[in-house]
């Protein structure tokens, strides 16, 4: 027998008969909790930020709420997703004293920093629709407010349908990282089939295969999504 057939043998052996496949669904299911409750997130404070951002700056207010919300997008896109998680879980949640888990901290970190990507992907979709869309909502009598939801963001969420698609697929490969704070995700569970065997060819190599395989049927749903707006479009 080869020295691969056998690091294979240990792999299964711990895989199906010390519970190893049970740590690695454990593990892709918060690998995949973090990175959809994440996007969610993001989209909505992505959304907030860049509908912000793109307000007429004649009074004071909207000058302000441009400053902020450009330190926020600075904050969170110029500091390591990693050093963002062991801050929020080791620095401020004991500072404040909440008591919330470290999954619970993953999703909350996770989710705000994809806001910070995905406002300027929302501002430039929302800069790449006609002007003329939101002077006539305006025309018609309805609200800057308004007219941004009902009219203005929908077609910029069409444009940057696929964007979205590629910041889903990067929150899936970045929770890679969630065992800093004492999450189980597919690492984890996969480290530990390795300790346990004492080899780690075959364990990360499955992950790894793991991985393709979520990236591959996000990019699938992607495209029928493109291909279903693209018929609605057709329609209309």
């Amino acid at each position: 027998m080869g020295n691969f057939e056998r690091k294979v043998e240990k792999f299964i052996e711990i895989f199906l008969d010390q519970g190893g496949y049970v740590k690695v669904v454990e593990g892709l299911q918060n690998t995949v909790l973090i990175a959809v409750l994440g996007l969610l997130i993001g989209i909505v404070i992505g959304t907030l930020i860049a509908t912000a951002r793109v307000l007429p700056k004649y009074k004071t207010f909207p000058k302000v709420l441009n400053a902020i919300c450009s330190l926020y997008v600075a904050l969170f896109r110029g500091t390591p997703i990693v050093v963002q998680l062991l801050v929020f879980y080791y620095v401020f949640v004991p500072l404040v004293g909440a008591q919330i888990t470290g999954l619970q901290v993953a999703i909350l970190v996770f989710g705000l920093n994809s806001g910070a990507y995905i406002s300027e992907i929302m501002r430039g979709g929302i800069q790449s629709v006609d002007s003329g869309q939101m002077e006539a909502g305006r025309a018609v009598g309805l609200s800057f407010g308004t007219s941004m939801w009902k009219i203005v963001i929908p077609q910029a969420v069409k444009n940057i349908l696929p964007t979205l698609g590629n910041e889903f697929i990067a929150l899936i490969k970045e929770t890679s990282v969630v065992s800093f704070v004492a999450v189980a995700d597919l690492y984890m569970a996969f480290n530990y089939i390795g300790s346990n065997s004492y080899e780690f060819m075959v364990p990360y190599l499955v992950m790894a295969v793991i991985y393709i395989i979520l990236v591959l049927v996000i990019s699938l749903l992607i495209k029928l999504m493109e291909r279903s707006l693209r018929k609605s479009d057709r329609r209309n």
